[in-house]
């Protein structure tokens, strides 16, 4: 790593799951020229796959799914074809007719060999003939270090096999094996000791009389594959539902106000369970009658009119920012649905484009840290989101040197000992302000342009004690903006350091388990819990409510390392991948000059 935090190329041939979030443009256009030869070949590579160019890879047919990597050394030839989330770690080798699922893991220096030689005693072994049976390795399967996996051997879902095995026969479903030749040790749903040592990590064991998850039939992985399911055959209803086919527009539920944001949550919805656009329209309509909203003189889009029409935006304030809460936030929604749509905004947002480096710290110091913070993060996530944009149209970011002013405002006044801005913590609502503005500031900001947080640990510690307050996450009172803005940070964190990682696996896994009892058949979700009123929409199932659970049902199921199993990830709004792959240059690690927020 050299001194701006940027990374050498060879880091990427040993931790080549780092290559999305922390390529530089440079490294990113290689990737892209070894990937075109690649697919010249005939190889099939998804979004987000990364090919080390120190891997030797020689095949007859490649395909790789999304979010799937080779990394350095490897030894790839033959007919090898790979589903999402798969990794082929340093030094593997994977050879012959290999047929991967999804979310399949080869530990370094494993061998995975779909293929045989002949040993006949009537020629040399160099003359016998080959035979292929093939490998076949099904969903979420672990494979550890140094494992040699023989022709002809199947793996069946979910299985997890320990260092330094050699699978000569076929493996179930579940099962834990180990040993030479491998063998089964116990079913991976069973409720066993933890594993240790040739597994390569110490696993978690709940002591006898401790809380039980409600949902523990099959475990975590069984129960979200069953509401994905159960959630993705109702979609469609769902988004009709919420569909007023008098006036062509959507509501959060029958009977509220059509509104812009209902809009955006159907076409996310649509997105995330039917992998398509709302069937209510064709996508090139709902596009156009997003981009339609757009003021074109500020960029923001405002609340519908009576009409259907846009609505009036208040007048500019003296910086030339003009304060509206609702169209603030479309800055992301109506962005983010269009990206789905496959689309982009009409205009720049050209209250963020005006915006000069001094104007801009001068609202960053004015906004309410103290009292409000959520209020606070919120508006750095709409200005860096309509930065974001603006690059996206070949547009300035902001005024020049608006963006670095942004970061380096932020790098100087993050407390170190919080990882946090402001100090929004008050006896009534506790540490609720300060880590629901630290989501909403870090998502415009440091997710979106692919930025490491400062203090991660520190970000873990405080996120994880506001996560242990009652009165906002014991059952049944938890609502959507509090589990996400606990669930992200962790996520987030969680990308940069391993810290207490054990807990915050624990506090997610008990927040699912909650979470999926709350869908409601053919409505969805509510945003807050039975009898809850003040903010947000309320307790009725709606498309906000449903929008967001779906999102944080993936994060929490990531945190619990069974994401794989949903058969959906958030692309939009809160999407866990960088919205950029370039962002301005910052200290790897902010130095705090001023704390006085």
């Amino acid at each position: 790593m050299n001194s701006e935090g940027a990374v050498d190329d060879s880091y990427f041939d040993y931790c080549p799951w780092d290559f999305v979030r922390r390529a530089s443009d440079e490294q990113r256009a290689a990737q892209a020229a070894l990937q075109k030869r690649l697919t010249a070949g005939g190889a099939s590579l998804g979004p987000c796959t990364y090919v080390s160019p120190a891997a030797g890879v020689f095949t007859d047919v490649l395909r790789l799914g999304e979010n799937s990597y080779i990394a350095g050394h490897a030894y790839v030839t033959g007919e090898v074809t790979a589903g999402a989330d798969c990794s082929v770690n340093p030094y593997a080798t994977v050879r012959g007719r290999i047929a991967l699922g999804d979310g399949v893991r080869i530990g370094a220096h494993s061998s995975l060999l779909g293929f045989n030689h002949g040993f006949a005693p009537d020629r040399p072994v160099h003359r016998q003939p080959l035979t292929r049976k093939g490998i076949t390795v099904g969903d979420d399967v672990w494979i550890g270090s140094n494992v040699v996996v023989l022709d002809g051997v199947t793996i069946g879902d979910h299985c997890v096999v320990g260092a330094g095995a050699v699978v000569t026969k076929d493996l179930q479903p579940w099962t834990i094996a180990a040993g030479n030749p491998a063998r089964q040790l116990r079913d991976r749903r069973g409720q066993g000791a933890a594993s240790t040592g040739q597994f390569g990590h110490v696993g978690e064991r709940r002591e006898e009389g401790q809380l039980r998850s409600p949902v523990t039939a099959g475990g975590p992985g069984d129960a979200v594959a069953r509401f994905a399911d159960r959630a993705r055959g109702q979609a469609a209803d769902l988004l009709a539902r919420a569909w007023n086919a008098d006036t062509g527009r959507y509501s959060d539920q029958p009977g509220a106000p059509e509104t812009v944001r209902a809009h955006c949550d159907a076409v996310e919805i649509a997105d995330l369970l039917l992998r398509s656009h709302p069937p209510q329209l064709s996508a090139a309509e709902h596009a156009e009658r997003l981009r339609a909203l757009q003021d074109p003189d500020s960029g923001l889009v405002p609340e519908l009119a009576a009409d259907g029409g846009p609505g009036v935006l208040p007048a500019p304030a003296a910086d030339g920012w003009i304060d509206d809460g609702t169209a603030e936030y479309h800055v992301l929604s109506v962005s983010y649905a269009l990206d789905l749509l496959g689309s982009r905004f009409a205009h720049p947002v050209h209250v963020v484009r005006r915006m000069t480096a001094d104007r801009l710290v001068a609202r960053l110091d004015s906004l309410p840290w103290r009292t409000r913070a959520w209020s606070a993060g919120a508006w750095v996530d709409c200005w860096a989101t309509g930065a974001h944009r603006n690059l996206e149209l070949d547009a300035e970011a902001g005024a020049p040197g608006a963006l670095e002013a942004l970061f380096g405002w932020l790098g100087t006044r993050v407390a170190p000992w919080t990882g946090m801005w402001g100090e929004a913590v008050s006896p009534a609502a506790g540490r609720l302000q300060l880590v629901n503005g630290y989501y909403r500031l870090t998502r415009g900001s440091f997710a979106q342009f692919g930025l490491q947080v400062p203090y991660p640990e520190r970000v873990v510690d405080t996120v994880l004690a506001h996560g242990g307050d009652p009165r906002w996450f014991a059952a049944g009172r938890q609502n959507a903006c509090n589990v996400l803005d606990v669930a992200h940070p962790l996520w987030l964190a969680g990308q940069q350091t391993r810290h207490r990682a054990a807990e915050a696996r624990a506090w997610a896994e008990e927040q699912l388990a909650q979470a999926l009892e709350r869908w409601r058949d053919g409505a969805g979700f509510g945003f807050g819990p039975p009898g809850e009123g003040g903010s947000g929409p309320g307790r009725d199932p709606g498309l906000q409510g449903t929008e967001m659970w779906l999102a944080i049902i993936w994060l929490l199921a990531d945190l619990a390392g069974v994401s794989d199993r949903l058969g959906y990830r958030p692309r939009g709004v809160h999407r866990p991948e960088p919205a950029r792959s370039t962002a301005p240059r910052i200290p790897a690690q902010p130095i705090p000059i001023d704390n006085s927020l």
